[in-house]
């Protein structure tokens, strides 16, 4: 598995703890909770994408739920909901990845971790923003 794929994995389990309020973001930051077997440049894509998404959450929330059709962000299950949170960020603010990179990770990651149409949902909403976000540039 690759480094940024780790990466996006650790991602999700930091803003999952954070979610659903077992942990701090600060404690999350410390990456204390994972296997140390990581090399620096995975811990720090995951920690970009754990503060990031944290740091822009009202812009980045509010994206998602443009994409919403009769659905609360509130209510998405917290592996999906993180999911299109790091990913959205590194829409709006990873300019070296190309979205169909971060778009095609995260229907991956959808689909190890997610329910069986998480991926599908991920993709949509994903594809939407991404529309959005290139129509604004």
């Amino acid at each position: 598995m690759g480094s940024r794929r780790s990466a996006r994995i650790l991602a999700l389990q930091g803003l999952y703890q954070i979610d659903i309020g077992d942990k701090s973001l600060s404690e999350v930051l410390l990456l204390d909770w994972i296997d140390k077997k990581y090399k620096k440049e995975t811990i720090d894509f995951a920690r970009e994408l754990i503060e990031g998404s944290t740091n822009h959450i009202e812009l980045i929330d509010e994206a998602i739920r443009t994409q919403l059709e009769h659905w609360d962000l509130e209510r998405l299950s917290y592996v999906d909901r993180a999911i299109l949170r790091f990913s959205t960020y590194s829409l709006f603010f990873q300019d070296d990845v190309p979205d169909t990179v971060i778009i095609n990770e995260a229907v991956d990651l959808a689909k190890m971790f997610g329910t069986d149409d998480s991926y599908r949902f991920v993709n949509g909403v994903l594809d939407g923003i991404r529309k959005e976000n290139s129509s604004e540039r």
